[in-house]
C-alpha cells in the first residue's frame, strides 16, 4: 500500500522531501548564498530527473487523487520549467538573504499545481488551486524595498480572491444541482440545467482570471511588472501551464455533455484575448510589460486548439506549453541577467545591445522569433497544431482571424528585433558578465525551441498520451 502510494505520489513527495530540506538548511549555520543556490539547483535537477522514473496510472482518497502517464508529464514539464526560472535568476539571488524563503514560496506553489492537476473532486481543485496562488502574492511582493512590488502583490492577492469566489460559487452551484463533487460522478448529472450552465460560466471565469483571458487580464501586466523577473517568469509560464492543463482536462472529461455551450464561450474567449493582447503589447516600452501582453495574445490561441474538442486539441496544448516554457523563459532570461546587472527593464534600452552583448541578442532574438511564430522555429509549429486543432470544427472564419493576428503580431516582436540589431544608443547597456549557470539555462532553452520544433516524435509522443472527447 506504501509502495503504491509512493510511486504514484512520487513528484508530491519529493518537492515535500525537498521543502523540509530548505526548512532545515534555514534553521542550520550560515551558508554563503552560492553554495545554497548551487544545493537548490542541483536538488531541482534531482526532482526532475525523479518524475522520468517509472510511470503508473490509478487513484487515491477514494478518487480525489489522480495520476496517468499523461498528468507525470505535464508535471515533469512545470518541474523543467522551475529548474530554468532557478538557472536564470541565479545572479539576481545572489544579491538577496532570503534565498531559502523565495525557494520555499515557489516550490509550494508548484506542490499546489501538482495538487490540482491531479485533482480529481471539485474540493481538491480548488484547495490545489489555492495552494498555487496564495505563496506566490507573497512571492511577488519579494523586493520589499520597491512600492511597485507591494502594489503588485495587493492586486495579485485582489484578484485572486475574487477569482476564487466567482469558483468557489461556481462549485457551490454544481454540487447543488448533481449531489457530487467528484469529476467522474458529476458528469452524468450534467445537462441543459441553466443553473448548471451558470454555473459553468462562472467557473469559466475563474479559470479565465488565472490564465489571464479577456477580459479578466486587466492585473497581468501591473503584476508582472511589479514583481521581480523569476516570480512574473513563474506567473507567466508555470502558473498559466498548469491552470491550462487542468483547464482543458475538466473542458473534456466532466463537462462533455454541454460542449456545445463551451464551444461558443471558448471561441468569443479566444478572438477577444488575442486581439486586446496584441493591440495592447505594440504600446509597450516596458519589457516586462510587454511579454505580458505577449502571453495574453498567446492564451487566445492556445483556445483555439483547446475548442478543437479533439485528441489534437489537448496534445496541441500541451506541446504548445512545452515550446512556450523554452520561448518564454528564453526571453525571461535575457530580461532577467540585464535587470540584475543593470537594473534597465524597458525595451528602448536595448537599443545598440547586439554591439555590446551578441550572445544574448540572439538568444532573445531566436526567443521572440518563436513566441511570434516564425518557422523554422518551433513556435511556429506550435500554433500552426493549435490552428488545425481548432480548424476540425470548420470554424474557418476564427482561424483566418487568428493568422492575420499573427501577422499583427510579427509587428511588434519584430520592433525590438530592430531595437537590439539597428538601432543607435548613445549609452548602450554595457558588456554583461553572464553567471555560467545562467548561461546554461539560455542554451537549455535555444536547444528546446529548436528541437521541440524540428523532431516530430515530440509532438507524436504527446499525441500518444492526450484525449479527447
Amino acid at each position: 500500500m506504501l509502495n503504491n502510494i509512493f510511486l504514484l505520489m512520487r513528484q508530491e513527495l519529493t518537492l515535500t522531501v525537498l521543502l523540509f530540506l530548505l526548512l532545515f538548511i534555514k534553521l542550520g549555520k550560515e551558508r554563503t548564498n552560492e553554495s545554497i543556490l548551487n544545493f537548490i539547483n542541483i536538488a531541482l535537477l534531482v526532482n526532475l530527473v525523479i518524475g522520468f522514473y517509472g510511470s503508473a496510472n490509478g487513484d487515491l482518497f477514494s478518487g480525489m487523487f489522480t495520476t496517468n502517464a499523461l498528468i507525470i508529464l505535464e508535471k515533469n514539464i512545470l518541474n523543467l520549467a522551475v529548474l530554468i526560472i532557478s538557472m536564470q535568476s541565479y545572479a539576481w539571488l545572489k544579491q538577496h538573504n532570503q534565498i531559502i524563503e523565495f525557494y520555499i514560496l515557489i516550490l509550494t506553489s508548484l506542490l499546489g499545481m501538482f495538487f490540482l492537476i491531479s485533482s480529481g473532486n471539485l474540493l481538491m481543485f480548488y484547495l490545489g488551486l489555492e495552494m498555487s496562488t496564495i505563496p506566490l502574492a507573497a512571492a511577488a511582493n519579494f523586493d520589499l524595498t520597491k512600492r511597485k512590488s507591494s502594489e503588485a502583490a495587493m492586486k495579485l492577492i485582489l484578484s485572486s480572491a475574487f477569482s476564487s469566489g466567482l469558483l468557489l460559487m461556481g462549485i457551490s452551484f454544481l454540487y447543488g444541482t448533481s449531489g457530487t463533487l467528484t469529476f467522474s460522478i458529476l458528469t452524468a448529472h450534467l445537462g441543459n440545467n441553466p443553473l448548471q450552465i451558470f454555473a459553468f460560466i462562472l467557473l469559466v471565469s475563474g479559470f479565465a482570471f488565472k490564465i489571464s483571458a479577456v477580459p479578466f487580464h486587466l492585473w497581468t501586466a501591473d503584476v508582472y511588472e511589479g514583481a521581480p523577473v523569476a516570480i512574473t517568469s513563474f506567473l507567466s509560464v508555470v502558473s498559466k501551464a498548469a491552470v491550462l492543463f487542468t483547464f482543458v482536462s475538466i473542458l473534456y472529461k466532466v463537462f462533455q455533455p454541454i460542449a456545445t455551450t463551451w464551444y461558443i464561450l471558448i471561441m468569443i474567449l479566444s478572438v477577444v484575448t488575442i486581439f486586446i493582447g496584441n493591440l495592447f503589447a505594440i504600446r509597450q516600452d516596458n519589457f516586462k510589460r510587454f511579454l505580458a501582453f505577449s502571453s495574453i495574445a498567446q492564451v487566445g490561441f492556445i483556445l483555439i486548439g483547446i475548442s478543437g474538442s479533439s485528441q489534437a486539441g489537448s496534445a496541441s496544448l500541451i506541446y504548445f506549453i512545452l515550446i512556450y516554457v523554452f520561448s518564454n523563459l528564453a526571453a525571461f532570461g535575457v530580461v532577467s541577467v540585464v535587470s540584475a546587472l543593470t537594473g534597465k527593464e524597458n525595451i528602448s534600452d536595448y537599443k545598440g545591445f547586439y554591439k555590446t552583448n551578441p550572445l544574448l541578442s540572439w538568444v532573445l532574438t531566436i526567443a521572440l522569433f518563436s513566441l511570434a511564430g516564425v518557422p523554422p522555429t518551433a513556435g511556429f509549429f506550435g500554433k500552426l497544431f493549435l490552428m488545425m486543432a481548432g480548424a476540425a470544427k470548420g470554424n474557418y472564419g476564427l482561424i483566418t482571424f487568428a493568422a492575420l493576428n499573427m501577422v499583427i503580431s510579427f509587428y511588434y516582436y519584430l520592433r525590438v528585433v530592430k531595437a537590439i540589431f539597428m538601432e543607435e544608443n548613445d549609452t548602450p547597456i554595457e558588456k554583461l558578465s553572464i553567471p555560467i549557470i545562467s548561461k546554461l539555462s539560455m542554451y537549455i532553452c535555444i536547444a528546446g525551441i529548436l528541437i521541440t520544433g524540428l523532431a516530430s516524435v515530440v509532438y507524436d509522443y504527446i499525441y500518444s498520451l492526450s484525449f479527447g472527447l
